[in-house]
């Protein structure tokens, strides 16, 4: 047989356990060039810029 546990774990015992296991907000930041927010250290998704530099070319939509 393999072995148990000879207690059971109480709530707060598990609680305290996955105290850390919370996921923590992802800091944005604001694009020099087009002020969308971003993620840092990233290419920006709506003006293709990283570091003052166009680096993916980014199609411009025309509004009807």
């Amino acid at each position: 047989m393999p072995p148990l546990p000879k207690k059971k774990h109480s709530s707060g015992k598990r609680d305290r356990r996955r105290s850390h296991d919370a996921l923590e907000a992802q800091n944005l930041v604001q694009c020099p060039n087009c002020g969308e927010m971003r993620l840092p250290h990233r290419v920006c998704p709506s003006c293709g810029h990283y570091q003052g530099r166009e680096i993916i070319e980014m199609k411009k939509e025309d509004k009807k």
